[in-house]
């Protein structure tokens, strides 16, 4: 890999931040599946199928919004790796075929029953790509355009738990529901903490939900937002165990919002060092730490 892949990565699809993360979420989704049939945890071979495979849609996904927002970038973000000419755009597509590929050779080789799941997943991704082919409408509709690009992420999560119950011939987990409805809800908050800012970050022609909303309401809604998400975790952490780890953890990572919601400095002329960055870690530790409870810590646990 040469060094402007290198680079690429670290600017638009950091491994070192991703990886972590997918790796939690895939284990979370598994073990979800697993712990409620109190056999042996899935094998390593399809932990790292979903790993992998989950890895590849996201950098997917990011290949994905660098085609939807090549036009924009371009003439406001000219910085960003395919405007000023670090990558091309048809690199990144030969390299998400080339993800595809890896995907649907592993589906293979794990179990031919995940193909069917993994093309509907790259099916939903293709509509998000040609903006379910009503773009000025979605544009002029940025709560509809959230919600219907969030609805991936249960999608992948329901792909990633047939790793367990469909490859071991079991049914459908109980309270799969919960599930899907948590990483829709952690995918907001991912999202809105990606994209809410201080008045003195907002740039012309770059839309962030503070700008079109307001910083406190979009701070408003990404606190909402953690609190679903705990509200999902809850449920369904249930199905796999009714330790005091639920409504500790759930607390702790209510608190942690309500803390960055106040510390987060809006219109303030003078806000504390740092500040300013708070919300998008804090979402990133929000998901990371609920994934981690519902399944990794109570497999830990027993």
């Amino acid at each position: 890999m040469t060094n402007r892949w290198w680079i690429y990565q670290q600017e638009r699809f950091p491994l070192l931040a991703h990886g972590p993360l997918v790796i939690v979420f895939c284990l979370a989704v598994m073990l979800f599946s697993a712990l409620q049939q109190g056999d042996a945890l899935p094998d390593i071979m399809r932990i790292a199928g979903a790993v992998i495979s989950t890895l590849i849609l996201f950098f997917q996904l990011r290949v994905a919004d660098e085609f939807k927002d090549f036009e924009i970038d371009a003439k406001f973000r000219p910085h960003r790796a395919v405007p000023r000419g670090l990558v091309s755009l048809d690199e990144l597509a030969r390299l998400a075929f080339a993800g595809a590929a890896i995907q649907f050779l592993i589906a293979l080789f794990i179990d031919v029953g995940l193909l069917p799941i993994l093309i509907g997943v790259w099916a939903y991704i293709g509509l998000m790509t040609k903006e379910f082919f009503v773009k000025h409408w979605l544009v002029n509709n940025p709560s509809v355009y959230l919600l219907s690009h969030m609805l991936v992420m249960p999608l992948i999560a329901f792909y990633v738990s047939t790793f367990d119950w469909l490859c071991a011939s079991r049914e459908i987990p109980a309270g799969l529901g919960w599930l899907l409805l948590l990483s829709f809800c952690c995918g907001l908050v991912l999202e809105l903490g990606r994209k809410i800012k201080v008045p003195a970050s907002e740039r012309t022609g770059v839309e962030t939900y503070s700008g079109l909303w307001g910083s406190k309401t979009a701070v408003i809604l990404w606190t909402a937002s953690v609190a679903a998400s705990v509200f999902a975790y809850a449920n369904a952490a249930s199905y796999i165990g009714q330790s005091a780890l639920i409504p500790g953890l759930g607390a702790s990572v209510l608190l942690l919002a309500l803390i960055t919601a106040v510390l987060f400095p809006g219109k303030s002329a003078q806000p504390f060092r740092g500040t300013e960055k708070l919300i998008e870690p804090s979402s990133g530790l929000v998901a990371l730490t609920l994934y981690l409870g519902l399944g990794p810590l109570q497999a830990l646990l027993g």
